[in-house]
């Protein structure tokens, strides 16, 4: 059965995305091979995507690298959201609540992994007690400002296990 990872690029001081939801920071930081982010992407199966992240900034738009993984990703893409374009693109899934989408997902991801890409959703599929693992990236900047990470003013501490046999900051969701 499929698992549900929440994956992200950081700043060291905890941001995703810059303030207004700017990646132009990271283009800099996708150079050179990861091996971690390619054993990644060939095991996730689909995308959970927000709708603000779907339609969002993207640091390679304009070139072959943009979109997911750095335009490698090409399977199935759910995204969450109330309010779902007229005309949706093709192969992207929108749905409105997060247990179908996340149930959509998985039945797409088989037993591969469901990519969360977006921060709020990270947190609401954290919150129902949906997300199995988190894995981090940091790039040696500091934004100081932005889309943090995890941002959950009020919510309970989660705590993280490391993954055995993977890479520094890939934890499990300690249940």
């Amino acid at each position: 059965m499929a698992k549900l990872l929440y994956s992200a690029t950081a700043s060291l001081d905890g941001y995703i995305a810059g303030p207004g939801g700017d990646m132009s920071w990271l283009t800099e930081h996708l150079t050179g091979e990861n091996a971690t982010a390619e054993r990644l992407l060939a095991n996730v199966g689909a995308i959970l995507a927000g709708n603000r992240t779907f339609g969002g900034d993207d640091p390679n738009r304009g070139t072959d690298s943009e979109g997911a993984f750095g335009g490698q990703y090409h399977g199935p893409v759910f995204v969450l959201t109330h309010r779902p374009p007229a005309e949706p693109p093709e192969d992207v899934t929108f749905v409105g609540d997060l247990h179908s989408a996340v149930a959509q997902a998985k039945d797409a991801a088989g037993d591969r992994y469901v990519n969360v890409l977006g921060a709020d959703v990270a947190r609401q599929c954290l919150r129902a007690g949906l997300l199995d693992e988190v894995l981090i990236f940091f790039a040696p900047v500091l934004l100081g400002d932005g889309v943090r990470m995890f941002d959950d003013p009020g919510g309970a501490q989660v705590r993280l296990a490391p993954v055995p046999g993977e890479t520094a900051h890939w934890y499990s969701v300690v249940r």
